[in-house]
């Protein structure tokens, strides 16, 4: 027979796939859930997401992988592809059919306080999924006789109902075209009473699920909702949600998301799908920031301002555009951060130096405006120049200046001082230093540091430090600093271009991204050897292992064509929106 662990996965998978299920005969789904549920996952109509993920398209372009072909060629996947076989013989059907029979009626996976799980899975044809228990019940009982063990395959009546056990924990009954699943045998009987008393005591009727659903909206395929507050006691989130008031950096990019989270009851997902794009959106009740606070500094002061929108550059890997207040963040430091730490302390001192003497608050940061932004790309190599052994990403920090003019040269003086701190600090080590040029781009002189190949014989395997040309421009009234003069380029004309579009913040939102995998991919595969050797040297993992890790990795980086996120508020409420689109080619 087959493993019992191969068997076991194969009925997980068809009953643990996210809901309101509208089989005639049967109370909604949601009403066998139990009120105190912290989290209920929904689908309502698994076909939508199986038309893209499980799709001809989609089966193609994974099976036409290497990562894919290395799988398939390992044993325990063969004996995995014999099981589906197997089930497709014994249903009649081929899998990707199958399986939208079984589940078309809605799946509804949910968690309770005590980790019970229990999942109501709606079958459109009842023979089928009949068909499915009565092969999987023979199945546990050959494996039960093998093992010694016949009396791990029971059934029991419970209010009418049989309920089943395959190994003497998880509890399942099949009603119908309905199969109704637990993690336990209370779980099992939980639903069931619901499913005979409703009122009242499931989560339909819970206020918390009521609003979450209300704001996730009536035509999503697929909602989550999530209990907020229990989620934030366990340990690992808990110390997640208190970074903001630690770590200074954390606090800057994630402090509106970390409070929304915080101060939420409740969060609702809703998932849509649209040819090969996957839509999420998310809601928080939680009570915004207060613009007037301290961590004011992260929402727009005004209902019209926000974020601007992302700068596109060539072979783009991710892109962030921020809100914001440089000045307000650190004019409020004291109160947002009550422990002075060394890092702190050094960053002041050194600012302190590059800025000579200049009052960081006042009479630097004041100078930006709320608008920051992040780019990272792919780079392009001079092959005069020679190639990075290791390759990493060009990546840039570009600011909006209030007074570009009077500052560029208060820039331009930190900027060297700390190219000559480097070069003080490497000539110590009696290491190479940089070099710095100014070269002109359009109409913007900018500046470069560099490190020389003279002398050096072998060109095609540089070390790591020639992947850095850090640069300095101010192009119009932004402020660009990046790792590489190739950035600096693309992003002169890429901030030129933006203001002659007249381009304008998105009205409140205050963080958008974007990331290709395509470009992630193409960098991750430039890196293939240096990844390997190092997952051997980190994991003491096997050649062969490391090169199946690093290739899945790429394989997944490569199924992602682009990737946008937007987080912001509406009506009140914390929204984020994602989506995700596929590249199936």
């Amino acid at each position: 027979m087959f493993p019992k662990r191969l068997i076991l996965c194969v009925l997980l998978a068809i009953t643990a796939c996210p809901t309101l299920a509208k089989a005639q005969s049967h109370p909604a789904a949601i009403n066998l859930i139990p009120a105190d549920a912290i989290i209920c996952v929904e689908l309502s109509d698994p076909k939508a997401l199986l038309d893209v993920l499980a799709s001809d398209k989609a089966c193609n372009a994974v099976s036409s992988l290497p990562a894919y072909q290395t799988l398939a060629s390992n044993p325990k996947f063969k004996e995995f592809q014999m099981v589906i076989k197997m089930f497709e013989v014994s249903l009649e059907t081929d899998w990707r059919t199958g399986l939208a029979a079984l589940t078309g009626g809605g799946i509804t996976l949910a968690v309770r306080p005590d980790n019970t799980v229990i999942a109501v899975m709606d079958a459109q044809d009842e023979q089928k999924l009949n068909k499915l228990h009565e092969l999987l019940l023979n199945i546990a009982r050959g494996e039960a006789d093998k093992a010694g063990q016949p009396g791990r395959v029971t059934s029991a009546e419970y209010k009418g109902v049989t309920g089943w056990t395959f190994n003497g924990k998880e509890a399942h009954a099949v009603i119908g075209r309905r199969l109704i699943f637990a993690n336990n045998s209370e779980g099992l009987k939980a639903a069931l009473d619901l499913s005979k008393s409703p009122e009242g005591g499931s989560l339909a009727a819970n206020e918390k699920y009521l609003a979450a659903k209300k704001a996730a909206g009536i035509k999503c395929i697929g909602t989550v909702y999530a209990n907020a507050e229990p989620l934030q006691y366990i340990p690992g989130l808990a110390k997640v949600l208190q970074q903001d008031k630690t770590n200074p950096l954390a606090a800057l990019f994630f402090a509106p998301i970390i409070e929304a989270v915080r101060n939420s009851t409740w969060l609702a997902l809703g998932l849509n799908v649209q040819d090969d794009a996957l839509a999420v959106e998310a809601h928080l009740d939680g009570k915004g920031i207060d613009p007037e606070g301290p961590s004011g500094f992260a929402v727009p002061a005004k209902p019209d301002h926000g974020a601007m929108p992302n700068l596109s550059v060539p072979r783009s890997v991710a892109a962030v555009s921020l809100y914001r207040d440089l000045h307000s963040f650190y004019k409020y430091k004291d109160e947002l951060f009550g422990e002075r730490t060394s890092g702190l302390i050094f960053f002041e001192n050194m600012m302190g130096i590059f800025f000579s003497g200049r009052d960081l608050t006042d009479e630097v940061l004041a100078e930006t405006t709320p608008h920051m932004r992040l780019v990272v790309a792919r780079q392009e190599y001079d092959q005069a120049k020679g190639t990075p052994e290791v390759q990493i990403p060009a990546f840039a920090l570009i600011l909006s200046l209030r007074n570009s003019k009077q500052f560029s040269e208060v820039a331009e003086e930190a900027w060297q001082k700390a190219i000559g701190l480097v070069n003080f600090t490497r000539g110590q080590q009696a290491m190479p230093g940089l070099i710095i040029d100014k070269p002109v781009h359009g109409d913007t002189k900018f500046s470069v540091a560099y490190f020389s190949t003279a002398g050096m014989e072998e060109t095609t395997r540089l070390p790591t430090r020639f992947n850095i040309r850090p640069s300095l421009a101010v192009s119009g009234d932004y402020l660009i600093i990046s790792s590489t003069d190739g950035l600096t380029r693309d992003l002169i004309d890429a901030v030129k271009h933006q203001t002659d579009e007249g381009a304008s913040a998105i009205a409140k939102t205050h963080s958008i991204a974007e990331l290709s995998g395509g470009e992630l991919a193409t960098i991750l595969q430039a890196n293939f050897k240096s990844m390997v050797r190092k997952n051997m040297i980190d994991k003491g993992s096997s050649q062969e292992d490391a090169e199946r890790s690093v290739g899945i990795l790429i394989t997944i980086a490569k199924f992602i064509d682009h990737m946008e996120l937007s987080i912001g508020t509406e009506d009140g409420l914390t929204k984020a929106r994602a989506e995700l689109h596929l590249d199936m080619e």
